[in-house]
């Protein structure tokens, strides 16, 4: 795929954004389509332990909460993914062998992506050997702020192409862009070089995703669709920790976007905690009543 003409990128309207977002906010939604959107975003979500203390012991637990959730209550789907770093994806994939949970893994110097090109690609192709069925990459935020767009296309681009049948997700780390407008930016250089999904955050700085920057990709996405009639996926992680927020995403999702895009293939939560309050919230629902949030497990 070619560069992106980055002279005809439309200029964003914060305001006319933050509204829009907003009225998402304010959509009110009925319990029966509550109940399927909670269902929904619990199939979307890539469950992850992203910490220097992980431990193999420590990523089993997490793939066995993410290969057992749906014992809680009956009827609710697994979730989509497990994130973990490289060194933990033989022992993710261990665990989730015939599950159809996919494994993805973080690579390229996450989170800061301060490493050389070499050692971005050594990273990446060490994960794809390890069984990563998807990687999720950093772009270099102080290539792109210093200007040199075709540094961050072709880096994305390279990293792409070790990444065999491995699914890429970019994470653009909108929080460190400054600008709606940088956002849009980096989206279109993003999906132009090859990525298969455009993500918000690595959630290791403030602030992660929030609606306005996901509503910003989600109109990137939008418009090479109508342009190539090429789907790219999306995944706002960071900051999203309760059901309300997950079902005000979707809304929005449904509403720029549309239904086809409304599945695991195509939009993803980035999430540690989402589920539990997803369960919880489908717990009152069938009993009447809360659980503790220590009913569930934290791993």
């Amino acid at each position: 795929m070619s560069f992106p003409n980055l002279l005809t990128v439309p200029k964003i309207d914060k305001t006319g954004v933050e509204e829009r977002v907003n009225r998402f906010c304010k959509r009110s939604i009925k319990n029966s389509s509550k109940t399927h959107g909670l269902h929904l975003a619990l199939s979307m979500i890539d469950l992850t332990t992203l910490d220097g203390k992980d431990t193999p012991e420590n990523v089993k637990r997490m793939c066995y909460k993410a290969n057992h959730l749906h014992d809680s209550l009956q009827g609710i789907p697994k979730v989509a993914a497990v994130c973990v770093y490289p060194t933990m994806v033989k022992y993710a994939k261990k665990e989730l062998k015939g599950t159809k949970i996919n494994v993805a893994s973080v690579a390229t110097g996450f989170p800061s992506g301060q490493s050389s090109l070499d050692v971005k690609l050594s990273d990446t192709k060490f994960a794809v050997n390890e069984g990563a069925d998807e990687i999720d990459m950093v772009i270099s935020r102080g290539k792109f702020l210093a200007g040199e767009y075709n540094f961050v296309y072709d880096e994305i681009a390279s990293v792409k192409e070790v990444c065999g049948k491995a699914h890429l997700k970019v994470i653009l780390e909108t929080g460190e862009l400054d600008t709606l407008d940088n956002v849009r930016k980096a989206s279109e250089i993003a999906i132009y070089a090859g990525a298969d999904f455009i993500k918000t955050s690595t959630g290791k700085i403030n602030p992660a995703s929030t609606m306005s920057v996901a509503y910003v990709m989600l109109n990137a996405i939008k418009d090479y669709y109508k342009q190539t009639g090429i789907k790219i996926g999306m995944k706002p992680a960071g900051g999203i920790s309760s059901s309300k927020i997950a079902l005000q995403y979707l809304v929005m999702l449904n509403e720029t976007l549309g239904h086809e895009w409304m599945n695991k293939d195509l939009f993803r939560f980035g999430a540690s905690s989402l589920a539990n309050d997803i369960l919880m919230q489908l717990q009152r629902q069938e009993s009447g009543y809360y659980e503790s949030i220590d009913y569930f497990s934290k791993d």
